[in-house]
């Protein structure tokens, strides 16, 4: 606990951590006590008096406290004008507020009715809510609960005149960060907007250096080689954006899993909700992202919301894009342009709130050349684009992935199978994967299923694990026995420079001197 002199010549006792401890009562660390003098606390509980008592000595002069110090410290930290939304039915106390901490360099909003500032909350953001709880309509504490189910970031801040204790559990139980009671001097009101300012501006600041460090890791995404870690480099950046997102990578390798990771990192409140485009036939594609209404169609008994609107606020990710209908795409793209939709036989329109993350193992610009996708929707989609590499790039993570699918198999089996043999791990980082993650997984559950010792062999291998041999372009020897047919070395050859570019399948095209086209299409024939 210590004294110092505020700018108002009233002395202030701050509060530490380990009074508040001791004193056993509902008094936060850091709350400020104004007094003339040390011996004017006659107001004050016996056991904060008893403290007071020993409290260190009244600093001469006027200055201002080192607590304020350090919050206004903090607070100019924070992004531009930190803004607050006062809301209580009283007009006076709305204009007050605004006046006073417009002159402490706050950018402040005020609404006399709850329903006018949920409204507000809908499009704007605002670092701390200043709410009066006597309200009529709606109470202060219901507006709290409403406001932070619109933005969780939102920092609240309750003004009561009935300072009781069962008024502040209510406040904190509703999820304000403070209370303050009425009537309200200036400077206690700009000290408590001060550290509401100062949490939500390091709660942003956390929420940052996490993203930061996490940088380098996905949820659910195993893997630290360097094509993942430029992965997650990329996912990391645009996370916290609503920017849309195409996917593209190899069969197999793991696209849907970035996506929900995309999603996690985002912070987006909403589900991930996910669609194979391939997989739902044209006719009824439609009904699943725009929904429809009673009586659409045949067996329409009942309304159904599309994926678009049930996703709102979240992501909806759209899994083989290239696969899209063209007849569906251009109602794909007005929905995507106008945050719009229509359900089939409604004549209401629903608007949405939906990050789009598409994937595809298609060359979508080779789709749009040949006139089987729409160039608009190519661009509308593919504002972002991250390239999942395939699993013969990714080195040493075949071994960890390896590791993961084996213990997970045992577990599931019940065997006790817990490692990999020497040779085995040989033959896993050599051999190329076509498959990609997919194959991974399904050898090693194979591989377990046929295991009989508590090390996986060579003999538990697929036979085309066993017989592989590591890719090499020369031919040695002279045994015609030995020498592999001109498919197999182009195979190989294919390969080994997708390896050299990190699975870049552009660049391998101009290395190869095919066309992307060509290759596309001579991996799928090895595939």
């Amino acid at each position: 606990m210590s004294w110092a002199e505020s700018t108002d010549e009233h002395f202030c006792l701050t509060l530490g951590t380990e009074c508040s401890k001791m004193l056993r009562c509902p008094l936060r660390a850091g709350s400020v006590f104004p007094v003339k003098s040390q011996s004017q606390t006659s107001a004050y509980p016996v056991q904060l008096r008893r403290t007071m008592s020993s409290a260190a000595m009244v600093v001469e002069g006027p200055i201002i406290t080192e607590q304020e110090s350090e919050v206004r410290r903090e607070r100019s930290s924070y992004p531009g004008l930190p803004a607050v939304l006062v809301v209580d039915d009283d007009r006076e106390m709305c204009e007050l507020a605004e006046a006073g901490l417009t002159q402490r360099g706050y950018a402040v909003t005020w609404k006399m009715s709850p329903r006018e500032a949920l409204e507000l909350l809908d499009h704007e953001d605002f670092a701390v809510l200043l709410v009066d709880i006597h309200m009529d309509g709606m109470g202060g504490l219901d507006l709290c609960r409403a406001a932070l189910a619109k933005r969780p970031d939102l920092v609240a801040v309750v003004m009561t005149g009935f300072g009781t204790m069962d008024h502040a559990i209510g406040a904190m139980r509703a999820g304000a960060y403070d209370f303050i009671t009425k009537p309200v001097s200036m400077d206690a009101l700009a000290l408590t907007i001060d550290r509401a300012a100062c949490y939500r501006a390091m709660s942003d600041e956390l929420r940052r250096l996490r993203r930061r460090v996490d940088t380098h890791e996905l949820p659910n995404v195993i893997g630290s080689s360097g094509p993942m870690r430029r992965v997650a480099d990329v996912v990391g950046r645009v996370a916290g954006t609503t920017t849309n997102v195409l996917i593209t990578g190899e069969s197999g390798t793991g696209k849907e899993l970035v996506a929900r990771a995309l999603h996690e990192r985002s912070g987006r409140r909403g589900p991930f909700l996910a669609i194979n485009c391939a997989a739902v036939p044209e006719n009824l594609l439609e009904s699943e992202l725009f929904g429809h209404a009673r009586g659409a169609f045949t067996d329409a008994r009942s309304a159904r919301t599309g994926l678009l609107a049930e996703a709102d606020q979240g992501t909806l990710f759209l899994d083989e894009i290239g696969e899209l209908p063209l007849g569906m795409q251009p109602k794909i793209l007005r929905a995507l342009q106008e945050r719009k939709v229509r359900p089939l036989g409604s004549t209401q329109e629903v608007s949405f709130d939906v990050r789009i993350v598409a994937a595809t193992n298609r060359d979508l610009e080779q789709e749009v050349s040949e006139k089987r996708f729409r160039e608009d929707l190519f661009y509308r989609i593919n504002v972002v684009r991250i390239d999942v590499p395939p699993l013969r790039v990714r080195g040493n993570d075949v071994l960890v992935l390896a590791q993961y699918f084996l213990e997970r198999a045992a577990t599931r089996s019940n065997k006790n199978v817990n490692r990999l043999g020497r040779l085995v791990a040989d033959r896993l980082v050599n051999y190329d994967w076509p498959g990609n993650v997919r194959e991974l997984e399904n050898c090693m559950e194979r591989a377990v299923a046929l295991a009989s010792f508590d090390e996986i062999t060579l003999e538990d291998l697929p036979v085309k694990l066993r017989e592989y041999r590591a890719t090499e372009v020369e031919a040695t020897g002279d045994d015609p026995k030995d020498l592999p047919p001109m498919h197999v070395v182009e195979e190989r050859y294919i390969r080994k420079v997708l390896a050299a570019v990190s699975g870049n399948k552009t660049l391998a095209a101009k290395v190869l001197g095919f066309d992307r086209r060509t290759l596309y299409r001579k991996l799928e024939r090895q595939a």
